[in-house]
């Protein structure tokens, strides 16, 4: 008798322990996400603004025990300026320590090193927005969705065949829920119940240049934003565009540099209800011949990208707008410490102007941010803030501007 008391006293003890842990779960992923409402965004009942970074290689570096003290030391100097939100690579497919490699395979040790980034970035009081994929192809890219599926039969032309082929678009889905619904290794916790991670975000900086009418696109990003949704409704989600208008209001196309038209349609794709907020990148000295346009010019140019985007979150898309990346190149002519921070402050103004306005553009993330000693990984923008002692101190002062609004 006193055997049986005693079992019926472990399963009873087992079942509250399970209720506990459940109950500590259904606690996180009730609380702590960031939300928005209309074009702000809001995290425990307050305005939320960002001030963050661009490390793509977090993943890679955190895969491999002699790198990984790097993924540490980035999150530490960032957290020490005030950054709140970093984006990162959530993919790397069939490429050097590929995460994916092979449609529905996976690295376990690559994964490892992403549960690490994700549990070192909520250490360290930072938000991840995570990207599923890469239209380039750097780290595999859409073009190796495309291979992976003509290995097996499909008759695909191109690599924007990504966007329509059915056999390819069940593939990205697959990735999709395979990390979406990872359990973290190090937490417990699975990356959609979260709240370290900010967002998601469809695809780096999609682009259909084979369909420059947007359509192609559009539906694929219908189609995968509902997919996302589907399986996460706590995280908020982006698509990665750069923010190039499209034919569906044909005036806007003015704002585009050199009359780009690559099937992306900013308005028409971020009206999309499952899509929660806008994203512009900015890369003037890439978009625009330096040939026959001067600094000025090009600073003009990038004033007017800001402003015709937040108008348009402002009155028409009516979501808040994050500069997802931007920057400045020392390989560029005439480069110098001084004009890259004051570009920095140039983008800074005019994201706190639009934020202490009540505006729509809440934020931006500069690419890239390195360690010491990640020479090999420098691409010219990178800021390494020990070495950038002036940086660091505009990227702070910022940090300090956005938080006075909460």
């Amino acid at each position: 008798m006193a055997s049986r008391r005693f079992n019926s006293f472990i399963l009873l003890l087992v079942l509250t322990l399970m209720t506990n842990v459940e109950r500590a779960r259904s606690d996180v992923r009730g609380n702590g996400f960031v939300r928005t409402t209309g074009t702000k965004f809001v995290a425990n009942g307050k305005p939320f603004y960002i001030n963050g970074f661009n490390a793509y290689w977090l993943m890679v570096f955190a895969s491999d025990t002699s790198t990984r003290s790097k993924v540490s030391d980035v999150f530490r100097e960032a957290s020490k300026y005030g950054m709140k939100v970093a984006r990162t690579w959530a993919f790397n497919d069939g490429d050097y320590k590929p995460l994916q490699t092979s449609p529905g395979s996976y690295n376990e040790d690559v994964f490892k090193g992403l549960d690490f980034v994700v549990a070192e970035a909520n250490k360290h009081g930072i938000h991840l927005i995570m990207s599923l994929a890469n239209n380039f192809k750097d780290y595999g890219g859409k073009d190796k969705y495309v291979q992976w599926a003509k290995q097996r039969g499909r008759n695909l032309r191109n690599e924007d065949d990504f966007f329509t082929d059915a056999v390819v678009r069940e593939y990205y889905k697959n990735h999709v829920k395979a990390v979406l619904t990872r359990v973290n290794t190090i937490t417990g916790v699975a990356y959609k119940d979260d709240p370290t991670i900010f967002a998601w975000e469809l695809m780096n900086e999609p682009r259909c240049p084979t369909d420059p009418s947007g359509a192609h696109l559009q539906s694929w990003i219908k189609e995968m934003a509902a997919h996302v949704k589907s399986i996460d409704n706590h995280h908020l989600l982006e698509i990665g565009l750069e923010g190039f208008y499209g034919e569906s209001i044909p005036e806007k196309t003015q704002y585009n540099p050199n009359s780009y038209l690559i099937g992306t349609d900013f308005i028409l794709n971020n009206q999309i209800p499952e899509v929660d907020f806008a994203t512009i990148h900015i890369y003037p000295e890439q978009w625009l011949p330096s040939t026959n346009m001067s600094e000025e010019a090009q600073l003009g140019f990038v004033d007017k990208w800001i402003e015709a985007h937040a108008v348009d979150c402002n009155y028409v898309v009516k979501k808040p707008v994050v500069i997802g990346e931007f920057g400045m190149s020392f390989k560029l002519p005439g480069y110098s410490l001084e004009k890259r921070n004051s570009y920095f402050k140039r983008i800074y103004n005019a994201i706190y102007s639009s934020a202490r306005g009540g505006g729509s553009c809440a934020g931006g993330l500069f690419w890239q941010l390195l360690s010491v000693g990640m020479d090999n990984m420098g691409d010219g923008y990178q800021v390494v803030l020990e070495q950038s002692p002036s940086t660091a101190s505009i990227i702070a002062q910022q940090s300090r501007l956005l938080s006075s609004l909460t």
